[in-house]
């Protein structure tokens, strides 16, 4: 029906904002594991859709009863993602950064990571990024001291009473330590891993923080960020993951053009979902007029006659409906009724009116070309 044809530069700046909104909605959504619930809401939407489409009148009646308190359903399904989903635009928009990690912390870093993987001492050391963080802590001792390898070993004694929890680096400061985070139940990306490897990955889930996880078993390192977990090749490679997070956690060096180039499928899929709603929402609220042939049925032919011939047989109906309603509407059932009973008192021709048009409901009849009909009878007299 052409409804891309109307496309104005307002609305392709409308389908623009809406299509970044979306590709936030969708990143955050696959990070937190919360894809398969999301997709189910839109097979529902689907459903109701064709139920509408087909007139399953039942189910579009209970589709349509729980659509009316989706926003409730929504509400209570993505509480927490929908919290970090309007927490991702606040960054965004007011240009957040991180706390910055100077190259003497690194090299400090560094060299306590390789020390206690070395050694094989469990630890966790949380690097917070730009979104908020301190929801997802619990607990935790203040410590507000500057980053050193001393401090770090003997924070992550097996002696001290907080070695289990995690250890809060902003900057080259120690916020605190002995800190519980969030646990993930991804047992397939956790593989077998223990305690330290499901906080860090749990806290990866929740927010942009970059979580290092020194393993105690096997001596190994591994870090978690943007709801992933990956095993380092060694201390070494911590380097380049903490500028590559410092790097990706700048706005001045990330935009939403290069994380959308990075993250291109979900930038497809955002766009054609936000297509999709501006031809349903704005343009499929459009009125329009469409001409439609439909067939002139009789009734109530009075005992004793019979029609012969409708001239015309087929009339054209000028119907007016939004692009929505006539995109869904089944416009083989328009159809125009004649009552013959008058044939009887010689009636012929008869007047066609809007009333007389059966139409899907929706549309508003505009016209009816020609707008009278002749027909020919015979009756059993004449016979």
């Amino acid at each position: 029906m052409g409804a891309l044809g109307e496309l104005r530069i307002l609305d392709a700046v409308d389908v623009g904002l809406v299509s970044l909104l979306l590709w936030v909605a969708i990143v955050g959504l696959r990070r937190s594991g919360a894809t398969l619930a999301l997709l189910g809401f839109a097979v529902l939407g689907a459903i109701y859709l064709a139920a509408q489409r087909f007139e399953l009148a039942l189910t579009a009646s209970l589709l349509q009863a729980f659509f009316a308190v989706f926003v409730i359903v929504l509400v209570v399904v993505f509480q927490d993602d929908l919290r970090r989903l309007v927490e991702r635009i606040a960054v965004w928009g007011l240009g957040r950064r991180a706390p910055g990690t100077p190259a003497s912390a690194v090299d400090i870093l560094v060299r306590s990571v390789t020390r206690l993987a070395a050694g094989r001492r469990g630890a966790l050391l949380v690097v917070p990024g730009r979104e908020p963080i301190e929801r997802h802590l619990e607990g935790g001792v203040m410590l507000d001291a500057r980053l050193s390898e001393p401090i770090l070993l003997s924070l992550f004694d097996p002696g001290s009473p907080g070695h289990d929890g995690a250890v809060l680096i902003r900057g080259d400061r120690i916020e605190r330590f002995a800190v519980h985070l969030p646990l993930s139940d991804d047992r397939d990306a956790l593989g077998g891993a223990g305690t330290r490897h499901a906080a860090a990955l749990g806290l990866a889930e929740a927010c942009d923080a970059l979580t290092v996880v020194v393993s105690e078993e096997r001596g190994t390192v591994s870090v978690a960020r943007d709801g992933a977990l990956h095993r380092l090749s060694g201390p070494d490679a911590l380097p380049g993951e903490l500028r590559r997070f410092v790097a990706d956690t700048s706005p001045a060096r990330q935009g939403a053009l290069r994380s959308a180039l990075e993250r291109w499928p979900e930038a497809i899929v955002a766009t054609a979902c936000a297509v999709g709603l501006w031809l349903v929402l704005v343009a499929g609220g459009s009125l329009i007029e469409v001409r439609h042939p439909a067939a002139v049925v009789v009734d109530n032919v009075p005992e004793g006659w019979a029609v012969e011939g409708i001239e015309p047989a087929e009339v054209t109906v000028v119907v007016e409906g939004s692009r929505r309603t006539l995109y869904l509407a089944d416009l083989s059932d328009v159809r125009v009724r004649v009552d013959a009973l008058l044939v009887q008192l010689g009636r012929r021709t008869f007047t066609i009116s809007a009333e007389q048009v059966e139409h899907p409901e929706g549309l508003r009849v505009l016209d009816v070309e020609p707008g009278r009909i002749r027909l020919m009878v015979r009756s059993s007299e004449e016979s």
